[in-house]
């Protein structure tokens, strides 16, 4: 008789198939890189018109089959007209596919100029690339690259197109932006506390209208506590004297010079945001409309109806995102109209650059790193990223904390079961699913709140505790027989 794992064997060839290397399985993998380990060392050309290129800051080296020219490795310099130059003789060349790495900026120009000659360009992790030992040099390293790039073990990095890119550059401008003005808040802050200003104390935030109004009458030469205080307004919890008590210190001429430099600094990027609010809204207008005549869903969310604060957009932008996306990212709970651009901006609408929605989660590493050995979990890694979209749905995931909704009520659940840190990137990669299956196949989002969810949970607990005790009574008849 034969036993499960050899009858799952013989279902489930390991043989490697045709393709890159992000088409095949675990198995096939694992097969691969013993056929490459063993004697045999015949693999199955996939790029053979491939090249690979070595990105620098001043100079590229680009290496080519040595079929193809008889200086196979040649080194070209980073100005336009030398890259339009490598472009030529990789076409002269007959090559078709180009794999490069870069940890910096500088691989944008090249790739750029190589597609726009019609080569299909490869942007490969260098995680991926540094298997072989001894590769010091970059003719090796670039050879290195083109020899795996023709095997087809190399796999492309995800790339926008040109209409996510320039949205992306307006929205990523304008996040440099708010933490410029959060720096220039902090050393606004230190300057009072230095001249023992202690407003800080009585204000929870001192880019608001009363602190704005104190810091600018301040400047402009006043110093009575009394009169600084009178600018407070209604909604400020401190009441008057107490603003005036802190705002008796030392008024000192260098520090009042820091004041002012800060103050100019922080005003200055206000401008510089509004700027960019003025190009994202006219760029967002002239995109194609996606909504098919659909219109917007109506908010009735008593949190989100509240009037916008701190450094949102000053024009409606979750409008525009609907028109241009055809999908309301917002009625996912825990998504805001500013974790809904970033995604968009990142990864676009098109949703299809990912099979499917585990694909989506892998690319933004919240899937479990798992050392699997025997069909055995042997170990846990962590997957480090910097994903700006990561980073959105982490925060969106931590704000579920006290959201009474569905999502809401399972992120408590889990993080009394498994701790903070697991629970929300388990809930990120949640809200992650949730937006591939808006972008990609138009479904509305429905919350059936945290009442049903709890509801759910405690049937499916009443449903486990019913076959644990007839598994037991079932041992207990046998133990008597």
């Amino acid at each position: 008789m034969k036993s499960k794992s050899q009858e799952k064997t013989k279902k489930a060839p390991c043989h490697p198939t045709r393709g890159h290397w992000h088409e095949m399985n675990r198995k096939q993998r694992r097969e691969t890189m013993r056929r490459i380990q063993s004697d045999d060392l015949s693999l199955e050309v996939v790029h053979p018109d491939a090249a690979g290129i070595d990105i620098g800051n001043e100079s590229h080296y680009v290496a080519v089959p040595p079929t193809r020219d008889t200086e196979s490795v040649r080194r070209f310099g980073c100005t336009t007209a030398e890259l339009k130059a490598m472009a030529g003789w990789l076409k002269q060349c007959r090559i078709r596919t180009v794999a490069m790495q870069s940890t910096g900026v500088y691989w944008i120009a090249v790739y750029d100029i190589l597609e726009q000659a019609g080569l299909e360009v490869y942007l490969v992790n260098a995680r991926e690339t540094k298997n072989l030992p001894g590769r010091k040099s970059d003719v090796q390293e670039s050879q290195w690259l083109m020899k795996l790039h023709t095997y087809g073990l190399l796999r492309n990095s995800f790339r926008p197109s040109q209409e996510i890119r320039t949205m992306r550059t307006y929205w990523r401008q304008r996040n440099d932006l708010v933490r410029a003005a959060g720096r220039h808040i902090q050393r606004i802050q230190k300057a009072l506390t230095q001249m023992n200003l202690q407003l800080a104390n009585v204000l929870s935030d001192l880019s608001g209208v009363t602190g704005q109004a104190i810091i600018k009458a301040i400047l402009a030469g006043e110093r009575d506590p009394h009169k600084l205080a009178a600018f407070r307004n209604w909604r400020v919890k401190a009441t008057h004297e107490q603003i005036a008590r802190s705002l008796e210190g030392n008024w000192q001429e260098d520090l009042l010079f820091v004041l002012k430099q800060e103050q100019d600094g922080y005003e200055f990027c206000q401008q510089q945001m509004a700027e960019c609010d003025r190009r994202l809204k006219q760029y967002l207008q002239q995109r194609e409309d996606r909504s098919q005549g659909a219109s917007l869903p109506e908010e009735k969310r008593k949190e989100r109806l509240k009037k916008k604060k701190g450094n949102a957009p000053q024009f409606d932008l979750r409008t525009e995102l609907f028109r241009m996306s055809g999908t309301d990212l917002t009625q996912i709970d825990g998504i805001d109209v500013m974790t809904a651009t970033t995604i968009l901006s990142e990864a676009g609408w098109d949703m299809s650059k990912w099979q499917t929605e585990h694909h989506f989660v892998s690319w933004l590493r919240l899937c479990p790193d798992n050392k699997v050995s025997g069909d055995k979990i042997i170990g846990k890694g962590r997957l480090p990223t910097n994903n700006r979209i990561t980073n959105a749905l982490k925060m969106a995931a931590s704000s579920l904390r006290t959201s009474n909704t569905y999502v809401g009520a399972q992120f408590r659940r889990l993080r009394t079961k498994l701790g903070a840190p697991v629970a929300i990137k388990a809930m990120a990669a949640k809200l992650a699913r949730l937006v591939y299956r808006m972008l990609r196949y138009g479904m509305q989002y429905v919350d059936q709140g945290a009442t049903f969810y709890e509801a759910q949970h405690r049937n499916l607990q009443i449903a486990h505790l019913k076959w644990k005790a007839a598994k037991l009574g079932f041992r207990i008849t046998q133990l008597a027989a």
